[in-house]
């Protein structure tokens, strides 16, 4: 039976379980079950706190587990990114008192709180600068202000926290993370239930990328229409009834769409049809 690791709690659980029941998988929780199975598809779904589920992959212990990035490279935890599954993105920035001008270089001799040693480690060292870590598990962006830190670096998605807390992000962001499936090697992908665990995954993941637009265009206008909706491969194109006109089906990024629909129109589609696509192979 396979067996793959899932946050146990936060938005990071929700996402990964709503991700896991798409793709055609039971894995609801009633309580607060630590393992749920799956008998039909011969799953184990564990349930672990984010931290811990790079280090249980690494042992062996578990096949794949959904973590962070970030929580899986502080980790330390030998383990590869089999997937990036485009839910919970953020930065890992360091950030200062909103009043100095301070930059990660000018750090030496400071104290820098965080909840991600390894990665701030890492970081200072390629910079050579050489400062004070102070772990804390949480509630990082008060430490300043009670006085524990000078510095602090820590995962930030829309910077609200931050400014409350009178503080600034500065530097470039030292990583960009998200959820990913991780797993011992990538040797598992050869195995034929991961590889059909893994194709479900990506075909979700790629259809929330993408959406289904549907249009009628004069046929002299096809190959314009053409370039606006080049689709995966190319797009589908039907003759209609009405001479002359011709319907366009294609695959597009969800993200273009609205410039996607104004560029159609311009150059005189009619009927324009957005739907949305639950599940894909590409």
């Amino acid at each position: 039976m396979l067996k793959i690791a899932l946050p146990n709690k936060g938005s990071l659980s929700e996402d990964a379980v709503q991700l896991i029941r798409e793709a055609g998988y039971h894995c609801r929780r009633y309580s607060r079950e630590l393992i749920v199975l799956d008998n039909t598809n011969q799953l184990e779904f564990v349930f672990l706190r984010p931290r811990d589920i790079a280090i249980y992959v690494s042992e062996g212990i578990l096949d794949m587990g959904v973590t962070g990035r970030d929580l899986a490279l502080d980790s330390g935890a030998d383990v590869v990114e089999l997937m990036s599954l485009g839910f919970g993105r953020s930065d890992f920035h360091y950030a200062v008192p909103a009043e100095t001008d301070l930059a990660p270089d000018q750090f030496a001799g400071m104290r820098i709180a965080t909840s991600y040693p390894r990665l701030v480690l890492e970081d200072l060292t390629r910079r050579g600068v050489d400062a004070e870590i102070i772990r804390l598990d949480g509630a990082v962006e008060i430490s300043i202000r009670l006085g524990v830190a000078d510095a602090i670096a820590d995962v930030v998605q829309t910077g609200r926290t931050l400014k409350a807390a009178g503080l600034q992000v500065v530097g470039l962001p030292l990583l960009r993370s998200e959820a990913i499936l991780a797993a011992r090697t990538r040797d598992i992908e050869q195995q034929e239930r991961v590889h059909t665990f893994l194709d479900r995954i990506r075909g979700i993941v790629v259809a929330r990328e993408y959406v289904m637009v549907e249009y009628d265009i004069p046929e002299t206008m096809l190959e314009m229409a053409c370039v606006i909706t080049p689709g995966i491969e190319s797009p589908t194109v039907s003759p209609l009834s009405k001479k002359g006109w011709v319907a366009v089906k294609s695959m597009s990024k969800k993200q273009d769409v609205n410039q996607i629909m104004d560029s159609l129109t311009k150059i005189g589609a009619k009927g324009i049809i957005v739907t949305d696509i639950r599940t894909c192979r590409i």
